[in-house]
């Protein structure tokens, strides 16, 4: 069976950093890329940072986060990190990590992302 499990959501002040974490198991995580979404009340969830699987490793940012977030990988750990940096009052949002296999789309729970005006 696939999990995937995020943690490390939290309530931060603008311009504050945290880090997420997504630990995948039931599945041979380092060949899959994996997804960060984040999903707004009141907006469809978004797509804003991926990562490939396969040892590339290869990054892409949506505009909004792109220099502020960076998402990277612990194939030993299998385990997917957002650092989110800069925090924006825009930001707050519920976060989830995203693993999309062949027929399958995976999501975690989600986190809650909090930032006070």
């Amino acid at each position: 069976q696939v999990r995937l499990v995020e943690s490390g959501g939290g309530l931060l002040q603008p311009g504050g950093s945290l880090r997420l974490s997504c630990v995948v198991s039931g599945i041979i995580f380092s060949i899959y890329g994996m997804d960060w979404y984040r999903q707004a009340p009141g907006n469809q969830r978004e797509l804003f940072a991926s990562i490939n699987g396969g040892g590339g490793g290869s990054t892409h940012y949506e505009d909004s986060v792109q220099g502020r977030f960076t998402i990277s990988r612990d194939n030993t750990e299998k385990t997917v990190y957002l650092q989110m940096n800069s925090l924006k009052p825009e930001d707050p949002a519920d976060y989830y990590c995203h693993l999309w296999v062949p027929g399958f789309d995976y999501w975690g729970q989600g986190t809650q992302v909090t930032v006070s005006s």
